[in-house]
């Protein structure tokens, strides 16, 4: 599998997000401002095809990023390929000089965040529904990669 991540929103995760969130889960307001100046993500399988995608652009304090939009083809749910996505986006959100990842976490997805470790913040009680589906405020900071310092 391969993640890629695009500064324009691929006529691939715009298929993806609508069979998952429009047709499979009836959303009526998929798509929106946010998707001009955000990155999109997409998982791509050894044949070539998306599997998973996802949306991540900059919050309101230096060094967080805010995800959304992650949706997997309903075949693929519980093999990984969810973890494959987050683990690619969270990369590409390090190389762009990421600390923190925050996400609006639909309520019943809140355990596959958790076993990937984000923490739910916010009030006790899960955030007004989008749409008629409660979500969660979760995070997790990234650890920044170990550079070897010369000795001398």
């Amino acid at each position: 599998m391969r993640f890629t991540a695009y500064e324009q929103l691929p006529q691939e995760a715009r298929a993806l997000r609508e069979e998952v969130f429009c047709r499979e889960q009836g959303f009526q307001e998929e798509f929106d401002e946010t998707d001009r100046t955000a990155y999109h993500g997409l998982l791509w399988d050894d044949g070539g095809q998306p599997v998973g995608v996802c949306r991540f652009f900059l919050g309101p304090k230096p060094g967080t990023w805010i995800l959304g939009r992650v949706a997997v083809k309903k075949a693929l749910r519980k093999t990984g390929v969810g973890s494959e996505l987050i683990r690619g986006m969270e990369e590409a959100v390090r190389k762009l000089g990421g600390r923190e990842i925050q996400l609006h976490a639909q309520v019943r997805a809140r355990h596959f965040y958790e076993t990937l470790g984000y923490q739910a913040y916010g009030p006790e009680e899960p955030e007004e529904p989008e749409e008629g589906v409660l979500h969660q405020w979760m995070k997790k900071k990234l650890e920044m990669e170990n550079k070897k310092i010369p000795s001398f």
